[in-house]
């Protein structure tokens, strides 16, 4: 007998393709993607570059429309961005013009919050990011580092139930990179929201999702949903965590051997 009393996903994206127009051409960017996704998960999607990952990211966050299926959020159809999910980009899309605390403030001002509640909810979300000595700092006085977390604490301050992450950490030096990866999954534990991170890396995708989901390009499609059950905190020199990265690569290059045959 099927069960029926599984809770409702946050997001459940049905049946979902994407084909974009350019000129006399039509590309194929995303084809018949089927993906649920609970509420508190951490999901990283991995693929090579054209695999769809991007879009599926921007159909879940509003900001493009399947041309066929559908994308739920709690059962409802997205149909537009809203404050309930928060993109987070690789170029981190601060306002130049407004300092660190009146970045984070924009949404809670922007939602009608008092002035009382937007000052409690700023020194909350810097404070959790740990820039309580940059609050008026301008981005461009910041680091690439820091204007991440503030890209993330702006998020956070919308009420986010969702926050869909672009490569994030993409630009960023490896010291940085892994200093932000730990301060993510921190944020992650305290607050129970619901994460999904594109990345190139699998290295990076083992380290902090509860499930990895490989995309392959032509058309973008998932190829495969892998549950991780590493304990964290995760050590990528264990060999637990290397066996994990030997499987998921031979999934993500495996597209090319099947195009080859």
């Amino acid at each position: 007998m099927a069960e029926t009393n599984q809770p409702l996903p946050i997001i459940d994206i049905r049946d979902v393709s994407k084909s974009f127009t350019f000129g006399d051409q039509k590309i194929q960017a995303l084809s018949g993607a089927n993906l649920q996704i609970c509420k508190g998960e951490f999901i990283c999607l991995i693929g090579a570059s054209g695999c769809g990952k991007s879009t599926l990211l921007r159909i879940m966050a509003g900001f493009e429309q399947p041309t066929s299926g559908e994308a739920l959020m709690w059962g409802k159809p997205i149909d537009e961005p809203g404050p309930s999910r928060g993109m987070v980009f690789q170029d981190y899309a601060l306002f130049p013009w407004l300092s660190v605390r009146n970045n984070i403030a924009f949404g809670p001002k922007s939602l009608g919050r008092s002035t009382a509640e937007v000052k409690d909810i700023c020194d909350r979300f810097i404070e959790m990011v740990g820039l309580q000595k940059f609050a008026d700092a301008y981005p461009h006085q910041l680091s690439g580092g820091m204007r991440q977390r503030v890209a993330i604490a702006r998020v956070l301050a919308n009420d986010a139930e969702l926050v869909l992450m672009d490569e994030p950490f993409g630009a960023l030096d490896a010291m940085t990179r892994e200093r932000l990866q730990d301060e993510l999954l921190d944020i992650w534990q305290r607050t129970k929201l619901t994460v999904v991170f594109v990345t190139h890396a699998i290295e990076e995708a083992i380290f902090l999702a509860d499930r990895v989901v490989v995309m392959s390009p032509g058309p973008g499609r998932i190829e495969s949903d892998n549950r991780l059950t590493l304990p964290r905190p995760r050590d990528v020199a264990s060999p637990e965590f290397n066996e994990i990265r030997r499987e998921l690569s031979a999934k993500l290059h495996s597209h090319h051997g099947k195009k080859a045959a």
